[in-house]
């Protein structure tokens, strides 16, 4: 029994990551284009057709701006709240909506938990994953956390969550102060410190894996996104912590199988 997650790609310009049990695969986000989805879904010898559906966390173009075209082209799927649905202009009849906090059972052995999390202008949701006993949290686009969140990623074997800007290189950057002050407001994004104080209320001793996605290529870098984090989560967290970039796949983790698990490790280590 098994869960992997495979980010196909994170940042500005494109998310979307694949989520496998054996009798499912789905795509959380999906902001490529169909080019790029057919691309980097073929480095993983899959095709667009072997998806069973996507779910939108936002209507974001960079989240959800090729939601309509997996539609379209594959007839796939959507899963989506309301508003994201009306946003993208999705075809109803491959749409189907859910509202936050209930269950979305996906095939016979995935279901997906949809918690609000604050972020501008949308509806967005982050999901909590559940297979086999074991959970995994699809964290991003937000600029605060509530409590509710805190409850539902608490103890999850896998943590995905944005780490998007260094303060220090933010504040002294190019971007102009509206755009930096919407930045660092709650509805924007995680800077590295944030993510590395949720990540200190949520890890504990089942926490095993953790990538930090949706680096800004201009206000942040992988070496300090990780130092950053691992200040605040060294002692509580000994898993395996990796950053994933744009321009992916670049790994995937294995939750629930320790033979796979230990093979990527080792594999990574090499």
């Amino acid at each position: 029994m098994t869960m992997t997650i495979t980010h196909l790609g994170t940042g500005s310009r494109g998310n979307s990551t694949l989520l496998e049990t054996p009798n499912a695969k789905i795509l959380i986000d999906q902001g490529f284009s169909g080019v790029q989805l057919k691309k980097r879904l073929a480095r993983l010898n899959l095709e667009p057709e072997d998806i069973d559906c996507v779910v939108i966390s936002h209507h974001h173009g960079d989240h959800g701006g090729g939601a309509s075209v997996v539609q379209s082209k594959w007839n796939i799927p959507v899963l989506a709240n309301e508003r994201t649905a009306l946003e993208l202009g999705l075809n109803p009849e491959l749409t189907k909506y859910f509202n936050s906090l209930d269950l979305v059972k996906i095939g016979d052995d995935l279901t997906l938990l949809p918690v609000p999390v604050p972020h501008d202008g949308s509806d967005n949701v982050a999901f909590v994953a559940s297979h086999g006993g074991e959970r995994a949290a699809i964290i991003t686009d937000l600029g605060s956390w509530t409590d509710e969140l805190i409850t539902h990623v608490r103890g999850c074997e896998h943590i995905s969550i944005e780490s998007n800007y260094d303060h220090q290189r933010l504040v002294s950057g190019p971007y102009p102060y509206s755009l930096k002050d919407r930045i660092t407001g709650r509805g924007g994004h995680l800077s590295n410190d944030q993510t590395g104080q949720f990540l200190a209320e949520v890890c504990t001793e089942a926490t095993r894996t953790i990538t930090l996605t949706h680096l800004s290529e201009k206000n942040n870098m992988p070496h300090i996104a990780e130092s950053t984090v691992l200040y605040y989560i060294e002692e509580i967290f000994s898993g395996d912590l990796k950053i994933s970039m744009q321009d992916g796949p670049e790994f995937s983790h294995y939750i629930g199988d320790t033979t796979k698990r230990v093979e990527a490790e080792k594999k990574t280590a090499n």
